[in-house]
């Protein structure tokens, strides 16, 4: 508006002023027969403007609205094709399409209603100069050349006049605009507080589950397998930890067990109450915030949860402090085109899916190991407070979590190469030892 406003002001000015200066020194009849037709372009001005602020403004939230849906889809691609929501993902950005072109269509034809009617005022001033100009031919007043004169003259303020009325148009346009700016840049982001409660409330015990690993063996590649006919059970609602140096093979166990990979050979049992199916979860620290409320997020994992359900969910996992101080609590706008939760928070998030899913069996797979020393603490309380009650398999990077365990197993290329309580292992003074003497070395706690 600054480039393209103040120069076409200038010189529509200068032009309109020295034009009717030129009128006037022709005859001052003239000049005020051309002035008639300015109550008609005032009027019209007023009435544009009166439908044009709201209807520029509302023009920009739909565009907003449609630019926020399609830039959420395309980065949510993965999750959307994985949840099956291309349709539903595709038809709201055909909505949202359709709204900003009816608004572009409407703001095209208030332009064409506006520019119509300052033709009429044209036309009016025009008429009544050619009429002036016809009286004072026939009275002797002015010559013919005089009155064809006044009327180029007036004609040639057709142009800067509408210049000016539409720069008061685009001015609108910047205005409306400038208030999203500036209403964005006055949002005050809300920053929850890195701390999070103590768990308190623990799910309910699911009932008799067990899960039987045997056999296991799995190839990314062919003739590469990075698992050994490994045996693996967990009785039921026992926590067993897997442990082990990177690349021993724990993440890809742990994903067998939960589901997401089909083992190359061997076989897993998930053996559940009579009338009831296998249920496993598996939380890794890959955690994703869906484009959405906090509730919608929570919601995913059981739908027509009541809200007492959600903060009990979020209270379980520690989340119940930074949770109540976001703008909309529950309301809040979360991942894409809104609010940033840290990994933190994010683990948390996830965590309380768990909970609200209320899964017989569990596989956590390093679920605190994005989450910074001191946040890592206490996502292992959390998770634990998650899982009470449940049988589960931890991947855990902090030996702190297989101290805590029911049992240990100690993981080495692809083998299972011990298992045992910790203190037992610890009495053993084999490789779980000897992981556990390292990670106290470098001061763990």
């Amino acid at each position: 508006a600054v480039r393209d406003v103040v120069p076409g002001l200038a010189g529509s000015a200068l032009t309109l002023a020295a034009t009717l200066v030129g009128l006037t020194a022709l005859d001052w009849r003239f000049a005020l027969a051309g002035l008639c037709a300015v109550p008609i372009q005032a009027a019209t001005l007023r009435w544009y403007l009166r439908r044009s602020t709201p209807l520029y403004a509302r023009q920009r939230e739909v565009g907003a609205e449609r630019a926020r849906q399609t830039l959420e889809s395309v980065s949510g691609a993965a999750t959307v094709r994985a949840f099956r929501l291309g349709a539903r993902h595709t038809r709201r950005i055909e909505e949202r399409s359709a709204d900003a072109v009816a608004y572009a269509q409407r703001a095209t034809t208030l332009r064409s209603r506006f520019y119509g009617r300052l033709n009429v005022a044209e036309f009016v001033g025009l008429a009544l100069i050619l009429v002036v100009g016809h009286v004072l031919v026939r009275d002797g007043s002015a010559r013919v050349g005089e009155a064809t004169a006044a009327a180029l003259l007036f004609v040639r303020l057709f142009d800067p006049v509408n210049i000016l009325l539409a720069l008061a148009g685009t001015a609108q346009e910047a205005a409306a605009g400038l208030a999203r700016l500036v209403g964005v840049a006055d949002l005050v982001a809300a920053s929850p507080p890195g701390t999070s409660e103590k768990a308190r409330t623990a799910p309910s015990a699911p009932g008799p589950y067990a899960v039987s690993a045997l056999g296991i063996r799995h190839d990314y590649r062919p003739g590469h397998p990075v698992l050994h006919g490994v045996d693996l059970r967990l009785a039921p609602g026992e926590h067993v930890t897997l442990v082990g140096a990177s690349g021993a093979g724990k993440s890809t166990l742990a994903r067998i067990v939960a589901g997401a990979h089909a083992p190359t050979a061997g076989s897993v049992t998930v053996r559940a109450a009579a009338g009831e199916g296998p249920r496993v979860l598996l939380v890794d620290q890959d955690t994703h915030v869906f484009a959405g409320t906090l509730a919608d997020n929570l919601l995913l994992a059981r739908p027509g949860a009541a809200a007492s359900d959600l903060a009990a969910a979020l209270r379980a996992v520690g989340a119940e402090g930074w949770t109540r101080a976001l703008p909309e609590g529950l309301a809040t706008v979360v991942g894409a085109g809104g609010l940033a939760l840290t990994p933190l928070q994010a683990q948390q998030l996830a965590l309380a899916r768990l909970v609200l899913a209320d899964p017989p069996v569990v596989v956590l797979d390093e679920a605190a190991a994005e989450a910074g020393s001191e946040g890592a603490r206490g996502l292992e309380r959390a998770a634990e407070e998650a899982i009470r009650g449940r049988t589960a398999l931890v991947v855990a990077h902090r030996l702190g979590q297989a101290a805590r365990a029911d049992r240990v197993a100690v993981m080495e290329a692809g083998r299972v190469v011990e298992e045992g309580t910790h203190a037992g292992l610890l009495a053993a003074d084999g490789a779980y030892a000897r992981l556990w003497a390292a990670w106290a070395a470098r001061g763990a706690e």
